[in-house]
Parts: structure tokens; C-alpha cells; sequence
């Protein structure tokens, strides 16, 4: 059985462009990239959605025999707004994100010829490059913070943009604010000899599971997060807890830090479930595992898989591979 193994880094965490944090600050590069031909706009719109998908935020998407690649423009052909900075390629070349607020304006935001609204999600990250999985990802997580940091939490007066949208500045005080990120654990727990526990929740599609998860408290490292969460969601303690790969997931705002721990040798067989947060909970063999990631769609004798999108399925098919690093104990 041939598996689809991912390489690199998850499928959000890639990136093509640098960033050139230190050109926010230069009004006059920032004046002259902004009017330069050469530079490219990604322009998004409020898409709506609920739930997991809350951001919604949705981006011209052209498909091509490469697979979709997002359709920017140029400065020029941009609609009006503020323009955010999203970095620069090697080249040279500047790329921008504006919003277009198709709900205040009453007008459908421009769309290329060839090119189709859709969101992160209906995309899937994994299907596009490191320059658009990175843009994208960038872009939806700046418009979901700015969209929802118009007051200083200090005052409560308004706030407006900076250096090319990387901060928000209070009109009343002058404080400076910074986009935030929740950050958030997610574990693959396996007991060492080729069993992993995969748990669903009761709103996701019918056969869907995935890993365990939960965020980091204040004052709490990751590594006590994944202990905690492991226990207090299926009844396990953990040991060997390793980083594996982290991943940002603009759902709204998320920072997924990715893990696997392997269950103490005492660990249950019947996993006692927290049904406030889980459905169900239960042992997989890595065989089945291994089977739905084969399958067409991922599904396979009921189990549906998380999409490559998420850090999720990056941590189940590298323990189907058997590359966990929890060969502490004889993994399989």
C-alpha cells in the first residue's frame, strides 16, 4: 500500500515571501512599492460561514492543470482600501492584501476573468504553492484581527491601521496594538505498539475523527497543555511528550503547536471520554489509519480523516508512516 506521506512543512506553515518587517516603517518604500506596475494585490472579501469556517474570508481563486493558484492584481486594477504589506518575493516584487467590505458597499467585489471567489477552507491550503498557502494564510488571519480590533482595549476609542497594517494605533492614547494568536496544542497519542486514539465531536460530518486538542492557559507551558488536555478529554497520562511541527490556523486566530505523547503502560484500554467536549473516543490500529489515508477522500471502513489542510492529518500520516517519535517504548 502506497501512502501519501507529506514532506516539508504543514501546509499552512509555508511561505514564499519575506515579510520585510523592517519596510513598515519606510513611507517612502512603502509610497513606491505601493505604485510600482510590477506589485501584486490579493483582494479579499467578507465570505461569511459559521463555526470552524467563522473567518470566511474569500480570495480570487484561478484552476489551472497546476492545480489552483489565487489570481492577484495589479496596484492599478486593486479597489479602493488600505493595503497591507504581505511581503516580498524574490524578485523584488511587493504583494499587498486589500478588503473589500462587499456588505458596507453594496457591490460584489471584483472577481478576474477565469478566477472564482472561494475561502481557505473550500480551497484547501495543501493544494496550493508556498507563495499562495502562505499569502492566503497571512492575508485571512490580518483581515480577522483587523475586523475585530477597532477599539482600543485600554480607552475603547477607535483604532486605525499602521505600518502597512501590522498594527493597529489608538486614536485617543497612541497605544500600539499587536495582531494576537491563540495558541493551541494538538496531539497524536499512541500507546507504542501501533495504536493511536482518535476522537470525535458531535457537530463534525458523520465518520470524522481526528487527534485530541485544546488551547494553552495562561501561565501553562505546551507540554503541561498536552498532559492536561490528554487527561481531562480521554482519561490518559501521557509521557514522551515531543514536538513535532506547528502550524497557523486563521480559524479565527489559532497557532497550532503540533505533538505526539505516547499513554503511561498503564493507560486504559476503555478511554473514559469528556462528553462536553468529545462524542467518542477509542484506539485506532495504524492499519486503519494507514487504509483511510490510502482511500479516495480519506475514508475508509468508516473513518474519515481530517483534510491535508490541517496540522492533523500531517500528524496522523506521519505516524502511519511509522516516523513518530515515540519509539520510546518499541513503537510500531
Amino acid at each position: 500500500m502506497t501512502l501519501p506521506h507529506p514532506s516539508g512543512p504543514p501546509a499552512l506553515s509555508r511561505a514564499g515571501l519575506d515579510r520585510a518587517a523592517l519596510r513598515r516603517t519606510d513611507d517612502t518604500w512603502l509610497a513606491a512599492a505601493r505604485a510600482d506596475p510590477r506589485s501584486r494585490v490579493l483582494v479579499l472579501s467578507p465570505g461569511g460561514g459559521s463555526g470552524r469556517r467563522a473567518s470566511g474570508w474569500q480570495a480570487p481563486v484561478a484552476d489551472g492543470p497546476g492545480g489552483p493558484r489565487l489570481a492577484l492584481v495589479a496596484p492599478r486594477a486593486a479597489p479602493p482600501g488600505d493595503p497591507w504589506l504581505l511581503g516580498v518575493d524574490p524578485a523584488g516584487v511587493a504583494h499587498w492584501a486589500v478588503v473589500v467590505d462587499d456588505e458596507a458597499s453594496g457591490a460584489a467585489p471584483p472577481v478576474p476573468a477565469g478566477a472564482r471567489p472561494a475561502d481557505l477552507w473550500e480551497i484547501d491550503g495543501a493544494s496550493l504553492d508556498d507563495r499562495d498557502a502562505g499569502m492566503l494564510t497571512h492575508a485571512v488571519a490580518l483581515a480577522q484581527w483587523h475586523r475585530h480590533h477597532t477599539h482600543c482595549p485600554r480607552c475603547g476609542a477607535r483604532t486605525r491601521a499602521a505600518r502597512a497594517g501590522a498594527i493597529r494605533v489608538c486614536e485617543a492614547d497612541g497605544s500600539e496594538h499587536f495582531p494576537r494568536s491563540d495558541p493551541a496544542v494538538i496531539v497524536l497519542v499512541h500507546d507504542g505498539r501501533g495504536r493511536c486514539v482518535l476522537a470525535r465531536q458531535a457537530g463534525w460530518p458523520a465518520g470524522r475523527v481526528s487527534v485530541l486538542a485544546g488551547f494553552v492557559e495562561p501561565g501553562e507551558a505546551a507540554e503541561q497543555a498536552v498532559a492536561r488536555e490528554v487527561a481531562e478529554e480521554v482519561g490518559l497520562a501521557v509521557e514522551a511528550i515531543a514536538h513535532t511541527a506547528s502550524q497557523p490556523w486563521p480559524f479565527p486566530s489559532s497557532l497550532m503547536l503540533g505533538y505526539t505523547a505516547v499513554a503511561t503502560p498503564d493507560g486504559r484500554d476503555d478511554l473514559v471520554t469528556d462528553h462536553e467536549e468529545l462524542e467518542s473516543a477509542t484506539w485506532v490500529p495504524r492499519a486503519a489509519v494507514r487504509a483511510a489515508l490510502a482511500a479516495p477522500g480519506g475514508a475508509a471502513s468508516g473513518i474519515g480523516l481530517p483534510p491535508p489542510v490541517s496540522i492533523a492529518h500531517r500528524l496522523l500520516a506521519d505516524w502511519a508512516a511509522g516516523t513518530d517519535a515515540a519509539g520510546l517504548r518499541g513503537g510500531a
